[in-house]
């Protein structure tokens, strides 16, 4: 298949510069599409084929035969168009993850394939009864496959799940695509795996209109769009856009911090009106007469005309910007009117009359107004009245003026709210102290504003400035998103499809939603919203979960439950106590020890502490990376709780824990994401007194086992990686 997308290719390529324009279009098209194909076929070291399933055959086969087929990464044919391998995603792949024991949807057999690369380790099998009475586990689909790859030493990427999908996370996968589904789930539940598995899903089942309109994942910072950007090109799908929020609008780049009050303030929903009223605020009549001298005249327009110009095109659709034309239409109409007015005037007098005709006469209306637009005293009037505007411009000006800021503010903030906006107006928009709580402020007033200018277009008017749509948008920490990021958001959803994941339990920042209906009021409502949930933790261990289950009841009054883990690995989690003089000393050196025996280790503090950690680190002499230089390729990574949703590592070793739950945006709900990112172990090193909660956890951990699971190495052979 490779080698016909590069002959065609190359055919084409040969074929020369030459020929009419219909032959170059056709080249063209015929050569991006070999590359597309070409960028689709190549699947790096990733198993092609991780599956296969006999069924009972249909439509024209004989009673008691038997169909199979060969689940994979991509379809695959011979060359007489013969299936060889079928994609996952096609209607007949949805047996091999989802077909139980008592559901068996057709299946006589369910093979697993269990891969390095292209060496196949071994196969695994599941055999249902043809009456559907097997007694077989209604829960886990390939058991031995899953614990396998679970067992696995993490990297600094994200793995695929494609051959271990199961059956909850593959009816989200499928899901239809109108609407916006929203998916709850706990550490550990796969939601962002599956939220990338269901984009890949979206574009093969709906490639017309989804390949031309654009598939957009937002990802809450870089470190995790890095560990995730490998998943989908492993699915045969390159062309998928991957982003952060700021990300979104290039041209600004955050180059500050706010404090935590400014952020909710700025997240709020409310500014969406603030930023309303500081573009309506700028359209204003004049406070005094125009007067224009054009010529021998005297051209005057009142007050009162002014703020009937203002207040009839307020009422009239359209941007700010592209409006400005029409009151400088007006104005020039009432202009001419006073033109021909005066003109009447001097000719009933005669040394007046020669003065006129010594100006050039009686002007049409285009005449004059090509002339009288340029008069400076218009210029001046007309930005007065309502000055061409970009969004920087304005948030410029709106948090550098006390004034601006009261206008706009008036009866919908308090005045400590008010007063938490304002900061000193940047003389450059080069100069302006970004943020990223601006990102949505920007893009709020760019809405409102319109672009810059407005080029004709062929059919009508189109705008030089108008944000990227796609055609479904995937978001990752969606609980994390202020109503204003989520507002930015909808303006780029083209139909209004977007798929939603996170989890309510780990929702950290100061605008913290209690329930997901507070998310979806600030999104397209064109379809009712689906809410479904994960239920199943593969990644943390349940000893692990016990200690962090009981953190999660105390944040959120037991309002989220817990998701629950399918294997125990018989470790149960380590608190050592120190001074605070050597807690950095002991965090590093129980990293170093962790990262001798396991895969990936990340050590997870407090802001403040990092660089005390970094430096003990240093000290040990261990390889260790923070996550902006040396992304997560590092034995051992130092992060704080905001960059670490959404990353799982092989041990974790957690400094402080009460000084992460004392950290302005962190809380109990913090310590939770950071005790549930390891899959094997977990320390926590201390020199203040532990959480309640945590230490409750912990008592729990030590004195209940985890009922119905077995130690992982007892059912799982670490060398072969399969169920024995």
């Amino acid at each position: 298949m490779r080698r016909a997308a590069e002959d065609l290719r190359d055919s084409v390529i040969d074929s020369g510069r030459g020929g009419t324009h219909q032959a170059r279009v056709e080249r063209d098209v015929f050569v991006q599409t070999s590359l597309a194909r070409l960028e689709q076929l190549q699947l790096g070291r990733s198993s092609l084929m991780f599956g296969r399933i006999d069924r009972d055959a249909t439509d024209g086969y004989a009673d008691g035969a038997v169909e199979r087929f060969y689940i994979g990464r991509l379809a695959v044919s011979d060359e007489g168009q013969e299936p060889l391998v079928v994609d996952w995603r096609a209607p007949v792949a949805e047996a091999f993850y989802r077909a139980t024991g008592r559901a068996p949807m057709g299946l006589r057999r369910r093979r697993h394939f269990a891969t390095e690369g292209r060496r196949l380790l071994a196969i695994e099998d599941e055999v249902f009864a043809l009456d559907g009475a097997a007694e077989a586990d209604d829960d886990l689909v390939g058991p031995g496959a899953l614990l396998a790859a679970l067992q696995r030493s993490r990297s600094g990427q994200m793995r695929d799940i494609v051959a271990t999908v199961q059956r909850e996370q593959d009816e989200v996968i499928r899901a239809e695509l109108p609407g916006v589904l929203v998916v709850q789930g706990g550490p550990g539940t796969g939601k962002t795996a599956v939220a990338l598995h269901r984009a890949a899903y979206l574009l093969y089942t709906y490639r017309f209109p989804l390949e031309q309109q654009g598939v957009l994942v937002i990802g809450p910072n870089q470190v995790f769009l890095r560990y995730i950007e490998q998943v989908l090109p492993s699915l045969g799908e390159s062309g998928v856009a991957l982003s952060t929020l700021a990300g979104l609008l290039p041209h600004i780049r955050p180059r500050t911090v706010d404090n935590p009050v400014t952020v909710r303030i700025k997240g709020d929903a409310r500014m969406a009106e603030v930023v309303g009223r500081a573009v309506a605020d700028r359209q204003r009549s004049l406070r005094n007469e125009l007067v224009v001298g054009f010529g021998s005249l005297s051209l005057r327009v009142s007050a009162p005309t002014t703020k009937a110009i203002v207040s009839t095109v307020r009422r009239r659709p359209g941007t700010h910007n592209a409006r400005r034309r029409q009151v400088e239409g007006m104005l020039v109409r009432a202009l001419h009117d006073q033109y021909l007015a005066a003109l009447a005037r001097a000719r009933r007098s005669t040394l007046a009359a020669e003065a006129v005709d010594d100006d050039g006469g009686d002007l049409g209306f285009s005449d004059f107004a090509s002339q009288i637009r340029r008069v400076p005293e218009v210029v001046a009037a007309l930005d007065r009245m309502w000055p061409v505007l970009s969004p920087e411009d304005l948030l410029n000006d709106l948090f550098g003026s006390s004034a601006l800021l009261a206008l706009a503010t008036r009866a919908l903030l308090t005045d400590d709210e008010r007063d938490a906006l304002r900061r000193d107006r940047a003389r450059t928009l080069e100069d302006a102290p970004w943020t990223t709580a601006d990102v949505p402020l920007i893009d709020e007033a760019r809405a409102l504003l319109g672009p810059l200018r407005v080029r004709r277009a062929r059919g009508g008017v189109e705008d030089d400035d108008q944000p990227r749509g796609y055609g479904h948008i995937v978001v990752d920490e969606a609980q994390d998103l202020s109503p204003m990021a989520l507002r930015m958001l909808g303006r780029r959803s083209i139909s209004g499809s977007m798929t939603l994941v996170g989890d309510i339990g780990q929702a950290t920042t100061a605008w913290m939603p209690a329930g997901w209906g507070d998310v979806l009021r600030h999104l397209p409502a064109r379809r009712p919203p689906r809410v479904v949930s994960l239920t199943v933790n593969y990644r943390t261990p349940a000893e692990i979960m016990d200690v962090a289950a009981e953190v999660l009841a105390a944040a959120t009054a037991d309002a989220v439950a817990p998701p629950r883990s399918v294997r125990a690995t018989g470790r149960v989690p380590v608190v050592r106590a120190a001074v605070p003089e050597t807690l950095a000393e002991e965090v590093a050196a129980a990293a170093a020890a962790l990262a001798d025996r396991e895969g990936t280790v990340a050590v997870i503090g407090a802001t403040a502490a990092l660089p005390a950690l970094a430096a003990a680190l240093d000290a040990t002499g261990a390889a260790w990376g923070e996550p902006d230089r040396s992304g997560l390729s590092a034995p051992i990574t130092l992060l704080d709780v905001t960059a670490v949703k959404g990353l799982e590592f092989d041990a974790v070793v957690v400094a402080e824990p009460a000084a992460i739950v004392a950290e302005p945006g962190g809380g109990l709900r913090a310590l939770f994401v950071a005790l549930t990112r390891p899959t094997r172990e977990l320390v926590a090193v201390h020199a203040s007194p532990l959480p309640e909660s945590l230490a409750r956890g912990l008592l729990r951990a030590r004195s209940r086992p985890a009922e119905g699971l077995e130690p992982l190495h007892d059912i799982v052979d670490g060398d072969a990686g399969l169920a024995v």
